[in-house]
């Protein structure tokens, strides 16, 4: 599986991106799938996953801000980030973790910058 992700950039407090994920393979589906930033000097950490099914989990800090979404059919993971505020400043990676067999991957990470 290889991952590729798009969309960060520079935004001002208060705006909005849409990070996208990229995914080849044909096993997409079974995979659960997850964005996770680095900020630098920070652990990597957990922002937001979802199942094959659908069901999503957040981390405290970007509830009723982000929202993760898949779309099987085109192989494709995103990311709504709206509220935007200086401490989302990271670089954002998207994750893939297949269950059955434990293998992970990762894309190669985009930086998301909020800044006045």
């Amino acid at each position: 599986v290889h991952l590729v992700e798009s969309g960060g950039g520079l935004v001002q407090p208060g705006g909005s991106l849409n990070l996208a994920c990229a995914a080849t393979g044909s096993t997409f589906g079974l995979a659960v799938m997850g964005w996770y930033r680095q900020a630098p000097g920070n652990q990597r950490e957990l922002v937001a996953v979802i199942s094959s099914d659908g069901s999503t989990n957040y981390a405290d800090s970007v509830k009723g801000r982000f929202t993760i979404s898949r779309d099987n059919a085109k192989n494709l993971l995103y990311l709504q980030m709206n509220s935007l505020k200086p401490e989302d400043t990271a670089v954002y990676y998207c994750n893939a973790h297949f269950m059955k067999t434990g293998s992970n991957y990762w894309g190669q990470g985009t930086q998301v910058t909020v800044s006045s």
